[in-house]
């Protein structure tokens, strides 16, 4: 069994390719769910201002690695069954994790629109939209304060993503026959 690990900036379209693995048969795990699932247990209000606190204090109490090791139970589970494809790798010490436990069953998908493309789609999406000024420094805190450039740059497929979800699903199915 395979892990696949999608990472990207905010509004490269990660999410959308995790869908479209999911519909070949992978286990979506959405490391997101994890801050969600916080918010909602503090009772909190779903924004960018109280995800990125939640994010913050997971890293504390947990490492940088927080999201990775909060999931692995999941991603355990869920290799009994079927490959894996993880919605969001944020760090790189959740790389080197997933390096360390899956070796050379982990690859890395990254999904990469300019960002012009991404604060666009941010602006317009309809859950958790976000102003210009928002994703411009959500983009600053995941590249100086996770290290998400490292998983980027160490990935086994690139993904432009500057068009159409047509042209993103045939560059997704073209990654995934690769794996096969």
């Amino acid at each position: 069994m395979r892990v696949v690990s999608i990472v990207g900036m905010p509004g490269a379209g990660k999410s959308e390719v995790a869908k479209i693995f999911e519909k070949d048969g992978y286990t979506k795990i959405r490391f997101g769910d994890i801050t969600d699932q916080e918010i909602e247990r503090r009772g909190l209000e779903l924004n960018e201002e109280g995800e990125r606190d939640i994010r913050e204090q997971l890293r504390k109490e947990h490492g940088m690695s927080a999201y990775a090791e909060l999931n692995l139970p999941r991603i355990e589970i869920a290799l009994q069954s079927s490959d894996v494809v993880v919605d969001g790798l944020y760090s790189w010490e959740e790389y080197k994790l997933l390096k360390e436990r899956y070796g050379n069953n982990l690859f890395v998908v990254a999904v990469w629109a300019s960002p012009e493309t991404r604060y666009r789609r941010l602006t317009k999406r309809p859950h958790r939209p976000l102003t210009l000024e928002e994703a411009a420094s959500r983009d600053i805190m995941e590249i100086e304060n996770t290290g998400k450039g490292g998983p980027i740059a160490m990935a086994d497929f690139t993904i432009k993503n500057e068009s159409s979800l047509e042209k993103l699903e045939k560059e997704t199915k073209r990654v995934i026959f690769a794996l096969r």
